[in-house]
């Protein structure tokens, strides 16, 4: 019987058709989420979060801003116009409140973020008051001073402050610092301290062989704002009367004050230098003759002089004929163009100053006004190189800053006064004290 062999090795399988799911659906992507939307009220729930966090904005006021009291009996005088904070008085300290809107509420999170400046000099006469209006409005400020002509007393009313810093330092020597604005105040100004060491007067402001200026290298490696404070000594004894930016002055560059005179001519062309050449920010300002609270009491300039001398019931020294004149603003006046400069948009040099010309001898006789009118007057041989007229032209600042000074002189001395009398007496009472101890 035979039988049939069959070899099924090679036959093919039947395969079955591969597995091909539905096209997806493009408008699928749309629908679920509001199909998500719509399931179990979530849209009613969203709608009434909205509504609550609304409510919670309108009702609630915007987070507390610190107070920070300035021991200075009497407030300098300010336009409310003009100013970026409002000052209220509280048992003779002056309370600052930064009001970054004045027309409404600011929601949390939607404040003016505060700047981190540095202020070389900020222990001093107006380096202080300056610190005081950047602190009051909100910002981080580092004091850099080596207290040559700065007091710690000036500031110390802003040590528990956690946005201020103070560093003693020299800044003839490097800084590192992260800031976004520079204020560059650091020089003896008075012919005092200038005078003391003229060496280290210019050296402050120009690079010594083989090193720039640091203040301007720091502006350039973090790309800050340079504001240099300069001076109308730029003008030296002025054949233009009034001075104008544009006036390239008469100076002396051999006498006794030129190692301030040409120490701040070489700041503005290596500020001018900088600017050009390394793309920094700067921003110049002529200061003129400036008084207030804070000034040190017998630094040499003429208006500390007499009120010194005045409240010491000492004669009142004038130099020459006293038919000098110069021009007096009030510290609250200048800090004012110094803040508007560095936040406008042009570099300068801007004049800051009162145009108010008085001459010494009239300066004299308001001063006795003012404190003692039986005061006596002693003239004295002039000193070398004393300007014979001084007034700023100050057309450009009042255009494109939007400034001009607003406290006259008889305003604004009385309160240079009632410091000097504070500090003056105070001394001696101490000074009294401490001797019957002994």
């Amino acid at each position: 019987m035979g039988s049939e062999l069959i070899f099924r090795g090679h036959e093919t399988q039947p395969v079955a058709d591969a597995y091909s799911p539905k096209p997806p659906k493009p408008w699928l992507s749309v629908i679920r989420p509001i199909r998500y939307m719509l399931r179990e009220q979530r849209l009613v729930f969203v709608f009434v979060g909205i509504a609550m966090a609304t409510l919670v904005f309108t009702l609630l006021p915007s987070s507390n801003v610190p107070i920070y009291n300035i021991p200075i009996s009497n407030s300098y005088l300010t336009s409310e116009s003009t100013q970026p904070h409002r000052i209220i008085y509280q048992n003779g300290h002056v309370a600052r409140f930064p009001s970054f809107n004045s027309g409404g509420k600011i929601p949390l999170g939607l404040k003016r973020k505060g700047l981190r400046i540095v202020v070389t000099g900020g222990a001093g006469f107006v380096g202080s008051h300056l610190v005081d209006r950047l602190m009051g409005r909100g910002d981080s400020v580092i004091v850099v001073d080596n207290f040559f002509t700065g007091r710690k007393e000036n500031v110390m009313h802003h040590f528990g402050n956690p946005r201020f810093e103070l560093i003693r330092h020299d800044v003839v020597e490097p800084l590192l610092l992260e800031v976004d604005q520079i204020y560059h105040l650091a020089c003896p100004a008075s012919p005092v301290h200038y005078k003391h060491n003229p060496v280290k007067t210019i050296i402050s402001f120009t690079p010594i062989q083989f090193r720039t200026l640091n203040m301007l290298g720091l502006a350039k490696r973090v790309g800050a704002r340079f504001l240099l404070t300069s001076t109308s000594e730029v003008y030296g004894d002025p054949l233009q009367h009034p001075q104008v930016e544009t006036y390239w002055g008469n100076v002396n560059p051999i006498g006794v004050r030129s190692c301030y005179d040409e120490g701040k001519r070489t700041a503005e062309t290596l500020t001018m230098d900088y600017h050009r050449g390394a793309g920094v920010e700067v921003r110049i300002a002529r200061i003129f003759n400036t008084y207030g609270p804070r000034m040190c009491i017998d630094d040499g300039r003429v208006v500390s002089n007499f009120v010194a001398q005045a409240l010491r019931k000492e004669p009142l020294t004038v130099y020459g004929d006293g038919k000098q004149t110069r021009s007096f603003q009030f510290v609250s006046d200048l800090v004012e163009g110094l803040m508007r400069l560095m936040e406008g948009e042009h570099v300068g040099p801007f004049n800051l100053g009162n145009p108010g010309e008085f001459t010494m001898l009239e300066l004299a006789q308001v001063v006795q006004e003012t404190i003692d009118p039986n005061a006596k007057i002693e003239f004295r041989p002039n000193t070398e190189d004393d300007p014979h007229k001084r007034k700023p032209d100050i057309s450009k600042a009042k255009e494109l800053l939007g400034w001009e000074p607003k406290v006259p002189l008889r305003k604004g001395l009385p309160m240079m006064v009632t410091d000097f009398s504070q500090r003056i007496f105070g001394d001696h009472k101490e000074r009294g004290s401490s001797t019957s101890s002994a």
